[in-house]
């Protein structure tokens, strides 16, 4: 009897030991065994046709989101709050471009030598990313709320309150990018490792996913609620407002904008999260390696997308473009020429240098006679 409950002690021992014992100090290929995870299956070929894609993506996530953010700048129609939060969020899509640059050169056979500290590092990017535009769509529409309500194309949000959303929607982003590193991650207990995240705990994936779809019902119920107010709202003014309703259908303009660009979000961003959540939720059935590069290739393309919809929708962005790119391209133009005359204007001093050397040589010699 004693034998058996010294056994039974000596069990829950191991076990407790086991539950306590974190692996800080593995490399990655550690965790992707532990999970099950299969081996790239992609050769050095592809993987390269992959980076070359992605980097012409990148580059054009990074160059027209800083446009964005240099539009919002410059032109002084464009320093009202609303217009403030949307260069945000074209920061927010600046930072997912660096992050897919950084995903792109650490996956394949790479991510399995990838120490933990490194894979927190590259996955917390995109997380990151995600919250930071999530956050930002989300004061937006509250942004929008208020001035809609007022019957204002803009609301009377100050700087103050604009750059203290701002600040307070970057220390969200950061601190949801730095949850599992944190602490909530599997890395003592390997037995609620997901299998997508090998070091997260699926417990954080499906809190993740869950908020993350509940803020999206959220936001889609504001914006609606805003655009049958504001229809209904011009029904009633039409009649009597027949020189201004030009000027109060601005608002409407501004809503559609932002509706398109919620929607693109929505549509990319929300296969990924039901991937994740039956990841988290230890779906044994779901082939969810299949969809995890074709997600992440969505996720991309709304990053894309953004640009292209504030361009396509507001009229002045897209002037405003224009005039960026033409006072870009005129600078290189000014460079070029003025580094084309350089030596035709540094000829002349060179050759009054040789002449008035020579001037010297001959005085010298007539000196010497």
């Amino acid at each position: 009897m004693k034998t058996f409950k010294q056994g039974n002690i000596q069990l829950a021992y191991t076990k407790m030991a086991n539950e306590t014992n974190c692996y800080y100090n593995k490399s990655m290929n550690f965790f992707y065994n532990n999970s099950d995870h299969k081996q790239d299956s992609w050769n050095s070929s592809n993987l390269i046709i992959v980076q070359c894609f992605g980097s012409v993506f990148c580059c054009f996530i990074l160059f027209s989101n800083a446009v964005v953010i240099a539009a919002v700048i410059t032109n002084k129609k464009f320093h009202y709050p609303f217009y403030y939060l949307l260069a945000n969020l074209a920061a927010s899509d600046f930072l997912a471009g660096l992050a897919y640059v950084y995903l792109m050169f650490n996956t394949g056979q790479v991510s399995r030598q990838l120490s933990v500290r490194m894979y927190f590092f590259r996955q917390g990017l995109l997380d990151a990313s995600l919250s930071a535009s999530l956050t930002n769509l989300l004061v937006i529409a509250l942004e929008r709320y208020i001035s809609v309500m007022n019957w204002k194309v803009h609301s009377n949000l100050t700087k103050r309150r604009v750059t203290f959303l701002i600040v307070l929607v970057w220390a969200i982003s950061i601190f949801m990018g730095a949850v599992p590193s944190l602490g909530w991650n599997c890395i003592c207990n390997l037995d609620q490792c997901s299998k997508l995240a090998p070091i997260y705990s699926r417990s954080y994936l499906i809190f993740w996913s869950v908020s993350n779809l509940v803020l999206f019902l959220v936001m889609v119920s504001i914006y609606l609620k805003i655009y049958m107010y504001v229809k209904r709202k011009t029904t009633v003014l039409s009649p009597h407002t027949s020189g201004s309703i030009n000027r109060k259908r601005t608002p409407i303009k501004l809503i559609k904008t932002v509706m398109t660009v919620l929607g693109a979000f929505v549509i990319c961003w929300t296969p990924g999260l039901v991937v994740l959540l039956l990841d988290g939720l230890h779906c044994q059935g779901c082939e969810l390696m299949g969809f995890k590069r074709w997600l992440l290739l969505l996720a991309v393309l709304n990053s894309v997308m953004n640009p292209i919809i504030y361009s396509y929708k507001d009229e002045e962005m897209w002037l405003t473009f224009k005039n960026l790119m033409c006072c870009v391209w005129n600078g290189t133009r000014r460079q070029r020429s003025s580094r084309a005359n350089m030596p035709a204007s540094s000829q002349e001093p060179t050759n009054s240098l040789r002449l008035s050397d020579e001037n010297k040589s001959s005085a010298q010699e007539m000196l010497k006679d």
